[in-house]
């Protein structure tokens, strides 16, 4: 019993009203601060005050470190502060910072979870000088393999955005570069779903849908697109384009055109003197006859196969799919089938 009422009486204590005394001031509570003090000056610890702003190129560098942020909104706000630097910059001014510097820090964003990253990314690579881009295009079609053939749609579309500027910027090059051909038609058709067997029981096991309305009609006849432009770029017969027909030189002058100076940093590549023996996939292919030959030995049939189920569907696919095999068609039609 004693026990009991003492709890009923620490429970009472609760809510019974202090009875105030006239005079008396009001008890503070636990928790009081007192800011009755007063201070001439306040002091804060490790705080630097400097009259001199940092430079351009300082905030460019950090900027380039805030990449690697673990923030979206702090990648994308740095991707924008370095586009706006290098689309500002005076003409014919250099770049801030090297491409050589800029590309491995901005190549690995192609991969980034965050729609607004990619889109900003984008952005800033159109910002890069093609001339100092091309280059960089084996390190650059690295990245875009990775992402066509990655598991999120979203990435994959973005990357398709991607290939069509390398496209745009240094087609040529892209194409000519080691497993610039082989492996990125490799990874162009397995996004497509297709199988790389021409056989009919191949194409009857894959189950491929194409549909005419929504995202994923959108999506395919963009790959498409891009798909066409990258053989356009690859099968293309430059001695048809403007101002690359022979010079009329006159005998005993002849073919002086094709014993002159290269104009490629290093002409001598396929050659592969000093590197490791390269697969069918890695090697390069600088020339528009090789490259014909190896399409029509093992992409040409698996890609035709796939445009024709993809043409039935009409639409936005149906046009893509129509300059594809125009671009097919332009390409091998010199090509005499002999390896």
């Amino acid at each position: 019993m004693g026990s009991s009422a003492k709890k009923k009486k620490d429970k009472k204590k609760d809510f019974q009203k202090p009875k105030l005394k006239v005079g008396r001031a009001r008890p503070k509570p636990a928790n009081f601060t007192d800011t009755s003090f007063k201070s001439k000056a306040i002091v804060l610890n490790q705080q630097s005050i400097t009259t001199a702003a940092p430079s351009a190129t300082s905030q460019f560098a950090h900027h380039i470190s805030l990449l690697t942020s673990r923030t979206d909104s702090q990648r994308r706000d740095s991707l924008s502060y370095l586009t706006t630097a290098i689309a500002t910059r005076p003409t014919n001014a250099p770049l801030p910072q090297p491409v050589s510097v800029l590309l491995p820090k901005l190549l690995p964003l192609t991969l980034d979870i965050s729609n607004g990253v990619r889109s900003q990314l984008l952005k800033l690579l159109r910002a890069l000088p093609p001339k100092e881009v091309e280059d960089h295009i084996g390190n650059v079609l690295l990245w875009i393999r990775a992402g066509v053939t990655n598991l999120a749609a979203e990435i994959r579309s973005s990357t398709m955005d991607m290939l069509a500027w390398a496209l745009d910027c240094a087609g040529d090059a892209l194409v000519a570069c080691a497993g610039g051909w082989v492996k990125t038609l490799k990874a162009l058709i397995i996004m497509q779903g297709w199988p790389m067997e021409s056989s009919p029981q191949a194409w009857s096991s894959t189950k491929t849908t194409f549909g005419k309305l929504g995202s994923d009609g959108k999506a395919l006849a963009k790959s498409l697109t891009t798909m066409a432009a990258f053989l356009e770029a690859g099968l293309r017969d430059h001695r048809q384009e403007p101002g690359m027909q022979s010079m009329s030189w006159g005998w005993p002058l002849n073919h002086v055109e094709q014993h002159m100076i290269s104009q490629r940093s290093n002409c001598f590549a396929y050659l592969n003197l000093f590197g490791p023996p390269p697969d069918e996939e890695s090697q390069i292919y600088e020339d528009r006859g090789d490259r014909q030959r190896v399409f029509a030995n093992r992409f040409q049939k698996p890609i035709e196969l796939g445009l024709e189920a993809a043409k039935q569907g009409g639409g936005d696919v149906g046009r893509a799919s129509a300059r594809v095999q125009k671009a097919i068609r332009d390409g091998m039609k010199d090509f005499d089938g002999l390896d």
